[in-house]
Order: structure tokens, then sequence, then C-alpha cells
């Protein structure tokens, strides 16, 4: 009969092994290879174990054929193979590329196998995965964004060719008389002087034919009518002259400015004349009868640039307040307010023959579409106040600023093919080398500019140099346009 301590003992052990003893999976023998079951347990209670585990750890692994094995196998060992030709003519990097433009990395281990990466499965043969799947990544390159870079119109460089002197004060305006026969300038010594363009582009003697005296303080801006033998001042003493150029006298006077007026146009078909001054205001005057039209109002700043066109919006001004409006000259009213430029906007210029218009300030240069005033590009690289712009029929723009810096731009893409600065009179101060307007003329080949140092200057075009000796630098026109690119998007 068993004793009380032999049983509590038995039962103990039996505990032991079958609760506090670790399991193996799979027990190897010494002598064998096959699997055995732990002591005390049997083959049945062994299988059902190694199942389970492998199912929890294994739970991809559906099946453990070896001729699946050796399948996977060798289509692995060809799918190496293959990458590696592939590769060794390429790159020592060991990278194929497919049609997708995904790269393949191949792990040639000298083994010949798979990814050390790839996960061994239980009864597999070394170096071979369950499914015959390379190691690969998907690599996106960053490419740059393709952009249609506009190739520029060549332009010949700019030179001076003549300097003409006879102000005693800046020269603060120019008009060019639609015959191409004469020009007239404005000068802070409240005189205005009449030019023969011929003889002043070959500083000839007698280039001066006339000085007009009426205003008392400086004249701000000029218009020569292309209908009648008439011309059109403004100063900063707040009147707006009519001359008749027959009689050399003033005919009329449009009083309304409360302030100094520093700009105005004729319109290019009625006879109507705007004007706009320091009492933020665009006037529109009748040019017969004296009558104000309109007051385009809504600019806080001073309206220190305007232009005209024949069609809607037939009036566009800049003021100091960094806004440019666009306006309907039938209703009065404004159509449009721009308000991209962060700097007083103190030059307006439009294209002779297209429909678009470029605005100058301190900031920047930029184009836009006359018709709903929408934005085309930036013409960013003159870094200062840009106090004048002009443009000829064959597409060559010109910005000049109060720092005597000149710029010459291809209109249609915004290149500028041309940078320099001009020379002061000798005498003059440094200082006093700012350019205040400039004008081509009817033809577009003479560029006359009115500067702080007292003088008129004409430029043309240097008729010996061509595409060989000036040639467009065009890797430094790409850099610029990525450049505006990066900026604008």
């Amino acid at each position: 009969m068993t004793s009380l301590s032999s049983t509590s003992k038995a039962s103990l052990k039996r505990s032991r092994e079958l609760f506090a003893v670790p399991v193996p999976l799979n027990r190897y023998s010494p002598n064998t290879s096959s699997t055995t079951s732990y002591e005390g347990g049997d083959a049945e209670s062994t299988s059902l174990k190694i199942t389970y585990k492998a199912s929890n750890y294994y739970p991809v692994v559906t099946s453990t054929d070896e001729d699946a094995d050796d399948a996977a196998s060798s289509a692995v060992q060809q799918t190496l193979q293959t990458a590696r030709e592939a590769a060794s003519k390429k790159t020592k990097s060991q990278a194929a590329t497919n049609n997708t433009g995904a790269i393949i990395i191949v792990n040639d281990s000298p083994s010949g196998s798979a990814s050390s990466s790839t996960n061994l499965l239980p009864g597999q043969k070394s170096g071979v995965a369950k499914k015959a799947t390379l190691t690969s990544t998907a690599i996106t390159e960053r490419k740059e964004k393709n952009l249609n870079i506009p190739k520029p119109d060549w332009h010949a460089p700019w030179k001076i060719k003549s300097v003409i002197s006879g102000h005693l004060g800046w020269v603060r305006s120019i008009a060019v008389d639609p015959s191409n026969e004469f020009f007239v300038t404005g000068s802070a010594d409240r005189t205005i002087k009449v030019w023969d363009l011929p003889k002043a582009s070959t500083a000839s003697a007698g280039a001066l034919k006339l000085t007009l005296t009426g205003h008392i303080n400086a004249v701000r801006g000029l218009a020569l009518s292309d209908r009648h033998p008439y011309m059109f001042s403004c100063a900063e003493d707040k009147m707006v002259k009519c001359w008749d150029l027959e009689c050399n006298k003033v005919i009329r006077q449009y009083h309304g400015h409360l302030s100094g007026v520093f700009c105005l146009k004729l319109h290019p078909t009625l006879d109507v004349l705007i004007t706009g001054g320091r009492d933020s205001v665009a006037r529109v005057w009748d040019i017969r009868t004296k009558n104000q039209i309109h007051c385009l109002s809504g600019h806080e700043g001073t309206v220190a640039s305007l232009q005209t066109n024949a069609t809607d919006p037939q009036v566009i001004t800049g003021s100091h307040d960094s806004t440019v409006k666009l306006w309907d000259l039938a209703a009065g009213k404004c159509m449009t307010t721009l308000t991209h430029h962060k700097k007083s906007i103190r030059a307006i210029t439009r294209h002779p023959r297209e429909f678009s218009f470029v605005t100058g300030a301190a900031d920047n240069i930029k184009k836009w579409q006359t018709k709903d005033g929408r934005f085309i590009q930036n013409l960013p690289g003159h870094n200062a106040v840009v106090n004048a712009l002009a443009c000829n029929p064959d597409g060559v723009m010109v910005s000049a600023a109060d720092n005597g810096s000149i710029r010459f731009w291809d209109y249609k893409t915004g290149y500028n093919f041309q940078s320099t600065k001009t020379v002061v009179q000798p005498g003059s101060l440094d200082a006093e080398c700012g350019v205040f307007a400039t004008e081509f003329d009817v033809t577009g080949t003479r560029l006359i500019t009115a500067e702080a140092d007292k003088t008129i200057k004409i430029w043309k075009e240097d008729e010996e140099a061509n595409d060989i000796t000036d040639p467009i630098d065009m890797k430094e026109w790409r850099r610029a346009c990525i450049r505006e690119s990066k900026g604008r998007y």
C-alpha cells in the first residue's frame, strides 16, 4: 500500500512535468535526424504542439514540400543570374532599372543567396526564400519641373551717341513729335525746350530750337498731339497748360488739381486729356472746352504714372499706394485693382503693338495683360527705384532708375540682354546720375533719356554688334527662369 508521502511526491512530479518543465518543439537525438517526443509524452501530443507552434510563428507557411522549395530555389537562382548580368553592364552598384523607373537592388552574396533580410522558414534549404521574390526598393526620383524656357530674340546692345545740355535743372520729362522731327523736354528750371531731333542725334550746333516759359515750378509731364499742333504740359505748380506750337504760346489752362501734377497722357483716338497728381486722383479733361469730364478717385497716394488705350481699359494709373487701377472711361469707374507691387509705382509703359503693359517700382518690374489685368511675369534684376520705362516696336524695353542704372530687356520673354549705367557730365556730383524719363523716337531706333546731371542723352544700337560678338547667355537665362518659377510656386 502506497504511503501518503510517495503519493504526494508522484503528484508533484506529474505537475512539474506538465506545467514547470519547458517543452522543446524539435528535439533531435544525437544519433538520428528524426524528431523524438519529450520524456513523459507521446508522439501524437508532440505533433500537435509542433503544429500549433508552427501556425503561430509562421502563419504564412502553408506547405513545406521539398519540391516547392527546389522550384523556388531554381527561380531565385535564375532571377539573380539575370539581374547580375544586367547590372554588370551598367554600374558596379549592381542595380538594374525596370521599365517603370523603379530600381531593383540585388544583394549578391558569395553563396548566391537572396537578401539576408529574408527570413528562412523551418525545413527550408539554406539561402532559398519560400517565395521567389527579390528584395526591391522603389526609389522616386525628384525630377526638376520641366519648364518651358522661351528663347529670347537677339537685340543689339545700345550705346550713347550724343549728349546735349541746355537746362539749368534736373530734366524731368520728354515727349517726341509724331513727325519725328523734334522733341521737347521739361526741367526743374521751369522751362520747356524744343530740340531738333536729327541735329541732336549727331550733337550738331543749332539743336536747340526754342525755349518756352510759363510754369512756375518743375515741369513733370509733356505730351504732343498727333491731330493738332498742340503741346500739353503739367507741373508741380498745379497747372495744366495747352500750348499752340504755331504761335508758341499758351492757349488753354485746365484748373482743378489741388496739388502738383506729376503725369499726363493724351487719349489715342478721343480729344481727351488725362492728368494725375499728388491729390491722389486722375482727372479727365475735354481738350476743347477745358471742362473736367471725370475725376477718377480711388487711389490713396500720389498718381505718379498713367497710360491710355483706344479700348477698355482706356486708362491705367499707377500710384504711390503700390496699386495699379484699370478704368472704364465711359463710366468713370475702376474696373480692376492690381495689388501685386509692394512699393510705389513710378512708371508705366505699354507695347506699341501688343495689348499688354509693364509697371515699374522699387521692388520689381511686372508685365500684365491689358484686357483683364492678368499678371504675366516678373522682370527681376533691376534692384533700384525705377523712374522710367519705354518700349519700341521691335520689342526692346528699357528701364531706368534713380541710381543711373539702365536695363535693356527683350519684351517678349523678359530677358535682360544689357545692363549699363549712365555717365554723369563732367563737373556734376556722383549723386546726380539718376534718370528721370526715357522715350523712344517714332522709329524706335533712338532712345532719349532725361537725367539729373541736367543733360539729355541719345542712345543708338551698336551697328557693329551681332549674335556672335554679343550672344544670348542661355545658361544664365535658364537659371533666371528656374529662380522665377521657384519664387512663384
